[in-house]
């Protein structure tokens, strides 16, 4: 795929205008969007994404716009596993709820640049060690064996998000407050300069997004090695996030399966990519150095799954006879509090 500097500065600069516009006309003034704002900009940002799916068709042709849709689909399903953690990391601080939007854009930001560093030397990296495949593909069917094991042990991993290392240390060392001064980063304590908990939360936020980025290039460099596809394809999931999370936040809790159905989508790409690691093989102790014949996974098979999947999740967590349960007890919540 050839794609050329002029192609590459506006894909960047078009990106960048609506970080900007996010900042200066919806996260600037500190407000709780409604389910209508919400809705609306999760849908503008949605559309632009497969509009751009369709650039890459006309442009570069039909094979690598799959990519692009598998790419695009597969980093906002984990983005949207991510919200889960951005939820409690939230409650954790207690962050107010109009102030949310600018910690959400923050991650953000520092998760495209995060990201776009690992895809960058993942890219060359790849195109320098061929048995790196291997490396991703053993690395996203152990992620995946992990979500499965945290499931059937029900275990809350992610209790404990907010309160990372650097976290715990900026709180021990640093002068810090436990209260907010609106959206301020620092505020005047006693006569004295000292960090509010919007600073932590910001920091608690940011490498969190670092951490996820371990899961989710590995598993789109599964599907695509074109680094251009890569990168916008992440860009893309990433610029809505903020909105749709405060669509459904209230639905996160009720995605009871979510876990699963990623656990087989990135066991899936991690097959796909151990079966590309073979029939790309360079290693001595395996086929004597020679690349093995197995059969491979095309894009488009890999897009069907994955949106199989999802579908498959979707709909089981919200009509199993546990969904269900979970839907009357959300219900019957909003009753009660609609009589007060």
């Amino acid at each position: 795929m050839e794609v050329s500097s002029l192609q590459w500065i506006v894909t960047i600069v078009v990106i960048l205008a609506l970080l900007a516009y996010d900042f200066i006309f919806h996260v600037r003034k500190p407000h709780e969007p409604t389910i209508k704002e919400a809705a609306l900009w999760t849908s503008f940002y949605v559309t632009i994404a497969l509009l751009f799916g369709l650039f890459v068709f006309f442009w570069d042709g039909a094979d690598f716009a799959v990519q692009y849709y598998a790419g695009f689909v597969t980093e906002q399903a984990l983005s949207v596993d991510n919200l889960f953690v951005f939820l409690i990391i939230m409650a954790s601080f207690k962050v107010p709820r109009a102030d949310q939007q600018k910690v959400l854009l923050f991650g953000i930001v520092v998760a495209l640049i995060a990201r776009t560093l690992f895809i960058f030397i993942g890219a060359a990296a790849i195109n320098r060690w061929a048995a790196l495949f291997y490396v991703f593909g053993l690395f996203l069917i152990y992620t995946a064996g992990n979500l499965v094991k945290d499931e059937v042990k029900d275990s809350g991993d992610n209790d404990d998000e907010a309160n990372n290392v650097m976290v715990r240390l900026a709180k021990r060392f640093l002068k810090t407050t436990d209260e907010y001064d609106g959206d301020k980063l620092f505020t005047m304590e006693n006569g004295k300069k000292v960090m509010t908990p919007m600073l932590l939360v910001m920091v608690a936020i940011g490498l969190t997004d670092i951490m996820f980025a371990l899961d989710s290039i590995p598993a789109i460099f599964g599907l695509t090695q074109e680094t251009y596809i890569v990168f916008t394809a992440t860009a893309f999931s990433l610029m809505g996030l903020r909105q749709l999370y405060f669509l459904i936040d209230g639905l996160l809790d009720r995605l009871i399966y979510l876990s699963w159905g990623l656990a087989v989508i990135l066991g899936f790409i991690g097959i796909k990519l151990m079966l590309h690691a073979l029939h790309e093989n360079n290693l001595p102790f395996i086929n004597h150095g020679e690349p093995v014949h197995v059969l491979e996974v095309s894009t488009g098979v890999s897009l069907a799954v994955i949106v199989g999947v999802l579908a498959i999740t979707v709909l089981a967590s919200l009509y199993s006879p546990k969904g269900r349960a979970l839907r009357r007890e959300s219900q019957e919540k909003k009753e009660t509090q609609t009589g007060q």
